[in-house]
């Protein structure tokens, strides 16, 4: 056998070595980590892991108030996105609400 393909050999032996230690300590560590914190009574939030734990969409913005409204059908619109019919293309002053 080639010098080359002892060494790659060994490397194959090593890295796998360094796995199973990795595994063993990773186990020792968590052990530690979850008595100290039954021991303190900490929670993820403590720890600075709320924050991330939040998945997805953020949470809608509460509706803004409106600012016109139609005297006919009391519709409302807060002045922001697409006009609606009823005030497109028509002087905004009329419909501002008090």
């Amino acid at each position: 056998m080639s010098q080359y393909s002892e060494l790659k050999a060994q490397i194959a032996r090593l890295q796998e070595q360094a796995e199973d230690a990795r595994r063993n300590e990773v186990a020792e560590v968590i052990a530690s980590i979850r008595q100290r914190i039954a021991e303190y009574g900490l929670s993820a939030e403590d720890l600075g892991f709320a924050a991330a734990a939040k998945r997805g969409r953020p949470p809608k913005k509460a509706p803004l108030p409106p600012r016109y409204q139609d005297p006919k059908t009391g519709a409302t619109w807060s002045g922001r996105g697409k006009p609606p019919k009823w005030i497109a293309g028509k002087n905004r002053e009329r419909f501002l609400i008090g």
